[in-house]
């Protein structure tokens, strides 16, 4: 094996000659040694291989086509395989000009025909090198960009968790002033929003829909703060001018909540949640699916709910007789298709969350 290097000690490229002809070998390492390019010989494919596979770095492979031992062309592919960065530029005979553009399709870079002029080695050899720095160039940006990305995709979740965390903020804070207004239904907010939302992923429903959905819930309410004390706390029975204006309380928390960005799907929930699946609801009298899906599973929920709680003007049921009232009405005030899921769910999931958001007393989340 024969080995010729440049003399200078700057670290210039590495070049492997491979050819059987040891005086073509030793043409060739001179004529780019004299350009100042550091140059290793190896007289086979499978000594060229030894030689890669060593751990000595090169930074382009120059070799002959027709070896005996090894064909170019199979050195040619293990190499792309081990080492896909190192350009392989074939030498071959004006009568292999086929194979050489078969070496091309295989990956090699470029072809030489011999023979050839230095200034014609020298060019092509300086095309292949340039070519592989600008390889490792965009690769070293596309690395660092991708680093940069995920860096500031990192940020950006954390202001985005800063964002959510200050909407349930925003949330409990209406939630809590619901409350003072009407204190005989507090928790009830919590408590529904939870059960709609183990309602919604029994459903598979994308957690961003989810979290609509849980904002409509939570909110559902939130009309009555328009509602007069009066006919709120009021403990008889609502004349029928005052359940008109109870009733009120679904357009008057669609309003307040529209215009508020972030809360903005979730107010056509509120807007819908009294309307009941046959039509027979109210304010717009919607049916089926004209409904939004949110409003039909917290109808759901808030009936499980108004069932299992105290009430003045009655004791709270268990969450059995819930379910079978909500089996009862199904395809009239619910979703049959919803009620199924709902049915299929394990009955001590209700109490579960019961605790868990006493316990937790916030904005549940999805």
């Amino acid at each position: 094996m024969g080995d010729t290097l440049s003399q200078n000690p700057m670290p210039f490229d590495r070049i492997l000659v491979v050819d059987d002809e040891e005086t073509i070998r030793e043409i060739v390492s001179s004529m780019l040694t004299g350009a100042q390019f550091r140059t290793r010989q190896a007289a086979s494919g499978v000594e060229a291989l030894a030689l890669l596979d060593s751990g000595e770095e090169f930074d382009l492979v120059l070799s002959d086509l027709l070896m005996p031992e090894m064909h170019g062309l199979d050195l040619l592919e293990r190499a792309k395989e081990r080492f896909p960065d190192v350009p392989v530029v074939m030498v071959t005979a004006v009568n292999d000009i086929q194979a050489a553009l078969q070496a091309l399709r295989n990956g090699a870079y470029d072809y030489l025909l011999k023979p050839f002029e230095r200034e014609q080695l020298l060019a092509t050899v300086r095309r292949a090198l340039e070519n592989r720095r600008l390889k490792r160039e965009n690769d070293a940006y596309r690395t660092n960009l991708e680093a940069k990305v995920a860096e500031r995709t990192q940020q950006w979740k954390a202001a985005l968790s800063d964002l959510e965390r200050s909407y349930d903020i925003t949330l409990e804070a209406l939630g809590d002033a619901l409350d003072l207004k009407d204190a005989e239904t507090e928790g009830h907010s919590r408590r529904v929003t939870a059960f709609t939302i183990a309602i919604a992923q029994q459903m598979g429903l994308p957690k961003d829909d989810i979290r609509v959905i849980a904002r409509g819930a939570f909110l559902h309410d939130i009309g009555k703060m328009a509602i007069p004390d009066k006919i709120l706390t009021k403990p008889d029975k609502l004349t029928p001018d005052e359940v008109d204006i109870m009733r009120e309380h679904a357009w008057s928390g669609y309003k307040i909540l529209k215009n508020i960005p972030f809360l903005n799907e979730a107010a056509e929930i509120v807007y819908s949640h009294q309307e009941k699946y046959d039509g027979t609801g109210y304010p717009r009298r919607l049916k089926g699916e004209e409904i939004p899906l949110g409003a039909r599973i917290f109808s759901i929920a808030d009936t499980l709910d108004a069932m299992t709680s105290d009430r003045p003007y009655r004791p709270k049921q268990s969450d059995e007789a819930a379910r079978k009232e909500i089996a009862f009405w199904s395809g009239r005030q619910f979703d049959p298709s919803i009620v199924e899921v709902f049915l299929s769910m394990p009955i001590n999931i209700w109490e579960d969350l019961r605790k868990e958001t006493n316990q937790k007393g916030r904005f549940p989340r999805a």
